[in-house]
């Protein structure tokens, strides 16, 4: 460790000055240099909290900190050092036992960024000019009880466009869950609707929860008046600091990243993204896993599906040979579990389970008003918008999906007429939309309490409720927000005429059972009617 009053400056190549590409909204950067220099600084206990270190307070030995590349540990006084160019971030990965510091909206405070010139001229701001790299960056943590056995919650694409749609998360979502007994949350991006403005308001209403709220970059949350990828994170860094990262909780490692491949098409001078992770941070992530042991449950947190990134390759390498590794993200606007194999290139041992995370948004806030004034906005698989809760215990974990605006025991959606003539019972097909449900799933149906369970059958398809209110919000009220129906395989169908033989004219209840692969068991109920046969233009007497 060098002399902690000294830096150790390294110059590469020397300086040079440049101006962004013309742009009336970009500008120009004023100038820029590629010197790399040492810096240093300490991660300490701030038992009194008061964000700064004063005597007594301990350094923390064995903690690393990072520059978005390279991973360093803090020596037996907390003290480390580590590279730092003039565009970088120097980071605390949070060890468990452990908080950063949180604003007064609840957003971890475990960055500095180095940005002397601060960022370019933006439509929305960035990064205010830092100067010179201070003589030690300190990182403040608090020691805190966390327990193996945790909740997260997740939030899939919030993406509100304006404050109305702030006020919608507030109403539909977040005010139900004040109280939770969840650890921390985590917005899968898609955190706004391209006015980056509205970042305040959004953290302001999650932090009234008062908990920790993590932050994935999405496509919608990125600077597209720049022409160059490196400055299209901008006013998120702003914000929410690094957008990739890692961090600790109880027994298991979350890696948080960036699939957002913003450029701009040479063909035709269009902004463009696709999804892909990038050399430099895929270094982060091998560097990152070397610190966490093989038997630690690994959760990659994302924006985009992981099928969709184009060198998913070279980070199924990295994490395949591990025995618990599982991947989250957003972006689709619709619920869906995916397992991996051989087929997409995948070489573990075991399938990799990658989670579509239900969207907060549902369908862009799109579809008719109910009584409170907000969109139905129901997913284009059938499924309500909502959240998701995650319990994590030891190396295991259990995701429940949580519909908004309704109760938690809403778990699927029964499909079948109003009423039934009796003479249709057997050519009358009813539909369970289990929303978190998984292919390999039990679910069954029975007529009556006491009816025999029979096994309905799996199939994708679409749903048939939201074909129907497609129909209605976007073809007949023009409402351009509600995608077309999406093929899902969280449906299973029966014929009610496999569940009774024979029945006369009345009222029965319908239950259908769900068993997911946690041997969890959910019954919902809906009731049947079943009305006479007509016979020439005339109903027969009901049954007596």
């Amino acid at each position: 460790m060098k002399s902690r009053s000294t830096w150790s400056v390294s110059l590469v190549l020397g300086f040079f000055s440049f101006c962004c590409l013309p742009n009336p909204l970009t500008g120009c950067v004023a100038q820029e240099s590629n010197e790399t220099l040492t810096a240093l600084g300490t991660v300490y206990d701030d038992s009194n909290e008061n964000g700064k270190r004063d005597d007594g307070e301990k350094g923390l030995s064995n903690v690393l900190v990072s520059n978005g590349t390279e991973i360093v540990s803090t020596d037996e006084s907390g003290n480390y050092e580590i590279p730092v160019s003039d565009d970088q971030i120097v980071f605390v990965i949070k060890p468990t036992g452990y908080r950063t510091r949180l604003n007064r909206d609840g957003l971890p405070q475990f960055f500095y960024i180095h940005k002397p010139a601060g960022s370019p001229q933006l439509y929305f701001p960035g990064v205010k000019p830092t100067g010179d790299l201070p003589s030690s960056i300190d990182f403040p943590l608090y020691a805190q009880e966390e327990s193996g056995k945790f909740k997260a919650l997740l939030f899939g694409d919030p993406q509100p466009r304006d404050l109305k749609e702030v006020s919608y998360i507030a109403e539909d979502v977040v005010q139900d869950l004040v109280g939770t007994d969840a650890s921390f949350g985590v917005t899968l991006g898609d955190i706004v609707f391209d006015d980056l403005t509205c970042f305040t308001a959004v953290n302001e209403t999650y932090g009234l929860l008062g908990i920790p709220w993590y932050n994935v970059i999405g496509n919608h949350d990125i600077n597209y008046d720049v022409t160059e990828r490196k400055y299209a994170n901008e006013t998120f860094e702003a914000t929410y600091g690094p957008s990739y990262y890692s961090f600790n909780h109880g027994d298991v490692h979350f890696v948080v990243t960036d699939n957002i491949n913003y450029h701009v098409d040479p063909a035709d001078n269009r902004k463009k993204y696709n999804a892909a992770f990038g050399q430099q941070q895929l270094k982060f992530i091998q560097e990152d896993l070397k610190h966490v042991p093989e038997n630690q449950l690994v959760v990659l947190m994302m924006h985009i599906p992981l099928e969709d990134a184009g060198d998913r390759q070279e980070l199924y390498r990295l994490i395949e040979k591990r025995p618990f590794c599982i991947s989250i993200s957003g972006h689709t606007h619709f619920h869906a579990h995916r397992w991996i194999g051989s087929e997409d290139g995948w070489q573990g041992e075991k399938p990799h389970h990658h989670i579509i995370n239900v969207t907060v948004s549902g369908s862009w806030w799109g579809g008719q008003q109910d009584e409170r004034g907000i969109p139905h906005t129901i997913m284009s698989d059938g499924a309500p918008n909502g959240h998701s809760v995650m319990e994590f215990n030891g190396n295991n974990y259990q995701l429940d999906f949580v519909p908004a605006g309704r109760p938690s025991s809403y778990q699927m959606q029964l499909n079948f007429p109003d009423a039934v003539e009796i003479s249709n019972m057997a050519g009358t097909e009813m539909v369970a939309n289990v929303f978190n449900g998984t292919p390999t799933d039990v679910v069954s149906a029975r007529i009556g309490v006491d009816g025999e369970w029979v096994p309905m059958e799996n199939f994708t398809g679409v749903s048939p409720v939201f074909s129907e209110m497609f129909k209605r919000d976007r073809h007949e009220n023009g409402d351009p927000r509600l995608p077309g129906p999406h093929a899902t395989s969280h449906l299973w169908k029966i014929n009610l005429g496999q569940l009774k033989d024979s029945l006369t004219a009345g009222h029965y209840l319908v239950q259908v059972k769900w068993t997911d692969k946690d041997g969890r068991e959910t019954v919902s109920n809906r009731v049947l009617r079943v009305i006479p046969n007509e016979v020439s233009g005339t109903k027969e007497p009901a049954a007596q």
